[in-house]
This record gives structure tokens, sequence and C-alpha cells, in this order.
């Protein structure tokens, strides 16, 4: 008897299921703090150079003597949108006087801040603007590096340890890693750090998603696998909150990380994963664990069927196995482009929404609210329309809300830009977070049963990469001055997702299919004449050739 035969008899999501499945989510919400709180901690606020032999130098005006003093020390120069603005990086050796320049340009050593959105962040402490301002966007991808190598290494480790003992040790190394960011004295302490956070919180997030899949039955693995990404949007509202509430880095640090020493409490509250344990050899373990769930579930289990446990082995293959034909090639190719551009697109819309005209905390809290909706699009229409049509709508309407921005920007006028701005990317971001949803599910389908964990983490490599460029397209804002640089963003991530998501549709349909055991049957699918995928059987639903284990979408 398979692990997944036995769960229906055990229920294939009984209370001590849900009981299990509710504190794998609540790891999500921190993992949700520490990938996106870059924009508090890197944020970089509006500045100019500090005047010199003025007292209490601040970055608004403090009366006309003030004022004066600006436009005599300060050059100016027009934006892309021909508004005379303050250099920024710029000062005159001697002041203007009578309109008259007796001095010359040189660079600033020294800054004044707007304390408007931040009081301080890292950025500002460490002025990574003018010449520096690459350094911020280089810090966001090093952390994205650090989930990237977390992934793999963790993945691995928790394939050999078990996903509890890989979860504790992540939240142990995140709680410590995230709290001494906050003591960072440095850029080059600062960025290691930060690697190190997102290695760990690659670890917490995944173990703990990996458990709580693991432990359901086939037919709830779509509900597990998406209802959890409701606790990520959950974090990303309350992280919000948090940067509101908390405008200084060092304590916003320090008040995202101490909630990860709760989470501790699970090396008590939580089991080992009983299909692990099977597939490891651990029987007399795993019996342990199965009797608690029949006695929380309200059934009993036999000794024979606890005896009948077999590991559920299946053939391997290798990644190469899949660049061994023109259709496999084809297809893996899409389907790496498509993993890459939608975390690029997801992160990058996350990332680029202190950049938006308007308030900065309502942008931020939109770009978290926005999720709800897109996931429960998902268990709405997946079964009902299919992979191919919501994954491809989801990508092409996202991208073209997002390249809509730049039509904002020409044709209406600039009392408007802002709203209309706003609202285009948040439809984006509905798009990017619905499709990383389905692209995980409709990826995991279309990959041969011999190869589809080393495919799977493959294409999480390739999310892992987009997560690294999207911070340099986010900042190009930065870069181009105007209503233009708002948009630009937008366009360059509206015109990948379009890209994908049109090449998606050369991929074929997994909906109701059989899925794909051997790589000849990878090259062949789909079938001409496809059975279903599940049956009926009884009140509950048996997958014949779900075999994968769903992994995780944001890592």
């Amino acid at each position: 008897m398979h692990f997944d035969e036995l769960l229906g008899v055990l229920g294939e999501f009984g209370p001590y299921q849900k009981y299990v499945y509710f504190l794998v989510c609540l790891p999500s919400i921190i993992a949700a703090f520490h990938m996106v709180n870059s924009v508090f901690l890197l944020g970089i606020p509006k500045h100019r150079c500090k005047l010199p032999n003025y007292p209490n130098d601040t970055y608004l005006s403090q009366g006309t003597a003030h004022d004066d003093l600006i436009k005599a020390y300060i050059p100016t120069e027009l934006n892309a949108d021909n508004d005379v603005v303050n250099k920024k990086c710029k000062i005159f050796s001697i002041p203007v006087l009578d309109n008259v320049t007796t001095g010359i340009e040189q660079s600033c050593s020294s800054w004044v801040y707007d304390k408007t959105v931040y009081d301080s962040t890292f950025a500002s402490e460490q002025d990574l603007i003018c010449d520096k301002q690459l350094w911020a966007s280089n810090a966001k991808m090093v952390f994205f590096a650090g989930v990237f190598f977390g992934a793999l290494g963790l993945g691995a480790l928790a394939d050999k340890i078990g996903r509890k003992k890989t979860l504790i040790l992540s939240i142990l190394v995140l709680l410590a890693s995230s709290l001494a960011v906050s003591w960072a004295a440095n850029f080059y302490l600062f960025c290691v750090l930060r690697f190190i956070v997102g290695f760990s919180c690659a670890g917490t997030f995944m173990s703990a998603f990996v458990l709580g899949v693991e432990i359901v039955g086939p037919s709830k693995r779509l509900w597990a696998g998406v209802v959890i990404e409701y606790f990520f949007a959950i974090g990303l509202v309350i992280l919000c909150l948090i940067g509101y509430l908390i405008r200084d880095w060092k304590y916003n640090e320090i008040a995202v990380s101490v909630p990860s020493a709760l989470l501790l409490s699970y090396w008590w509250l939580l089991p080992e994963s009983p299909r692990w344990l099977i597939n490891r050899g651990k029987y007399e373990e795993a019996k342990v664990i199965i009797r608690k769930i029949a006695k929380r579930n309200k059934v009993e289990v036999t000794d024979k069927q606890l005896d009948s446990l077999e590991c559920d082995e299946t053939a391997t293959g290798q990644l190469w196995h899949l660049f061994t034909s023109r259709v496999l090639f084809v297809r893996t190719i899409i389907i790496f482009l498509n993993w890459c551009v939608v975390s690029m697109v997801y992160y990058g819309l996350s990332l680029n929404s202190g950049n938006l005209a308007g308030d900065f905390y309502l942008n931020f809290f939109l770009t978290g609210l926005v999720e709800f909706p897109a996931y429960t699009l998902c268990l709405v229409l997946l079964d009902r329309i299919g992979r191919k049509k919501l994954h491809c709508a989801c990508m092409v309407l996202g991208g073209l809300a997002c390249i809509s921005t730049i039509f904002t920007v020409l044709y209406i006028g600039k009392s408007h830009q802002m709203y209309t701005t706003v609202i285009l990317a948040m439809i984006g971001k509905i798009g990017a977070a619905a499709a990383f949803a389905v692209i995980y599910v409709w990826s995991a389908e279309l990959y041969p049963t011999v190869v589809r964990n080393v495919a799977m983490g493959a294409s999480s490599s390739c999310a892992r990469i987009g997560g690294m460029v999207s911070p340099y397209v986010a900042d190009l804002s930065l870069i181009v001055d105007g209503h233009f640089g708002q948009a630009l963003p937008l366009v360059v991530f509206g015109g990948a997702s379009i890209l994908a998501g049109l090449l998606s549709l050369i991929l074929p349909e997994t909906l109701g299919a059989n899925l794909p055991e051997t790589i000849q049957d990878g090259k062949d699918f789909p079938p001409p004449k496809q059975a279903k995928k599940y049956e009926e059987n009884g009140s509950s639903y048996t997958y014949r050739n779900e075999s994968f284990i769903v992994d995780t979408t944001k890592f």
C-alpha cells in the first residue's frame, strides 16, 4: 500500500491535516516580510545636496531665506518632462548672486533626505545615490541570489535529513541573520547578511510548503498549493502596516525578524512528513505519526495496513533528457522562460510600488491586496477552463495593462496620470500573481514523471534568475526622469509578460489528461484520445498518475 492509498482511509484532508496545514501556512507570512522588505530597507527618499554653512538643514524649505539659498547653491536642469528640477548630485562651489554664477559645479559630499516616507533607510544612511545609485539594486539582487542558492541547497538538504529538521534549521538561521542585518555597519556586510536571509528564507518557506502538501491527499494538492499563497499576500499587507508604523530601517528589520522566533515551537508542534519517512525506509517512525493522524481524524487503521506500506519509488531521469528531441526542447525552453518572466514581473511590480505616483504606502498596500482576487481566480477557473487559456490570459492581460501606462503618459493629463498608472500596475500584479500559481501546476503536469523533480527544480532556478533581474528593471525609473521614467519599468515588464504568455500557447493543455510517465510519453503528449486524469471513487478522487509533489511558486 502506498501512502496516497492509505490517505484514502485516513482522510485526505481531515482535522489533523488541517491543523498541520494551518501551521505550515504561517511561515509564508514571515517569508513575505523578508522577500519584499527591501522596499523599506533600500528605499531611496527624495534628496538634494546639503547647503554649506547652513545649520539645521532639512529637505523641505524653511522660509524665503532657505529658498534663496537653494536657488543660489544648487544647479537646475530640465527633466524628461521639461520641468525645471534641482540637480541631486551637484552644487555650486560659490553661490549664484544676482543670476550670475561666480562658482563652478562640483559633486556633493553630503545630502539632505526627505523624511516624508521614511525616517531612515540603509540606502540613505550609506548614501547609495548618485555614483552609488546602482548599489541599492545590487543589494536587492544579492538577496535574490541567496534565495536561488537556498532553494537548491536547502531543497536537497530537506530530501536528505527531512522537512521538519530543515525547517527548524532554516528558521534559526533566518532569525539570527535577519536580526544581524539591523546592525550592519557597511554595505558589504549588509549584502552578506541579506544573502543569508534570502538563503534561509527559501528553506523556511519551501520546507513548510512541501511538508503541508505531502500530508494531504492527491485531490487536495491543488488547493493546498494555492491557498498558502493567500498567507503570503497577508504577509505583504502586514508588512505595509509595519513599514507605515516603523519608518526607521533598523527597527523595521527587527520587527519583521522577531516573529520568526515563534516558529521555533514547531519542533514540538509539527510532525515529520510521513511520506518522506516512508520513502527513506523509516517505517516505524512513520507508523507513529500515521496512528496520530488516525486518532485525530477518528478513523481506524489496522496493523496489516501499516505493515503493507511501501516506498513509492519511480524511475529517475536526467534533465538533459528533455533536450533530446525538438518537441521536448521547445516545450522546456518555453516553460523556463515563463517561470523567469513571471517571477521577474511579480517581484518587479512589488519592488516598483514605491516608484509609482501617489501615496507610497497605499500603493504598496494595494500590491498585496490584489493578490487575493488573483488566487481566487485560479481556484475557480483552473479546473474549468484549463491551464493554457488561464495562464495565457493572465500573462497577456497583465502585460497589456503594464504597457498601457505609456499611453497614460502620452495622452492623459498629469492630474489623472497618477491614478491610471497605479490602477494599470495593480492589474498587472493580478495577472502576474495568478500566472505564478498556474505555471507551477501546468509545468509539473507537462514534465514526464521520470524527470519531473529535477525539471521542476530547474524551472524554480529560472524563476530565481527572474527575481535577480527584477530590481534592475524596477529601478529604471530612478535613471530616467519624469513620468516616462515611472512608466518605463512597467513597459518592460508588460512586454516580457506578453511575449512569454503568447509563447505558452505552443504548450499542450493538460486538464483531464493522464500525465506523461516516460520520456517517450512526453514526446507523444497529449495522446490522440486522452483518458480522464481522475476518476470518482466514492466521495474522493484518486489521481492515476499524479506522482509529483507540489513544491512552491514563490521559491
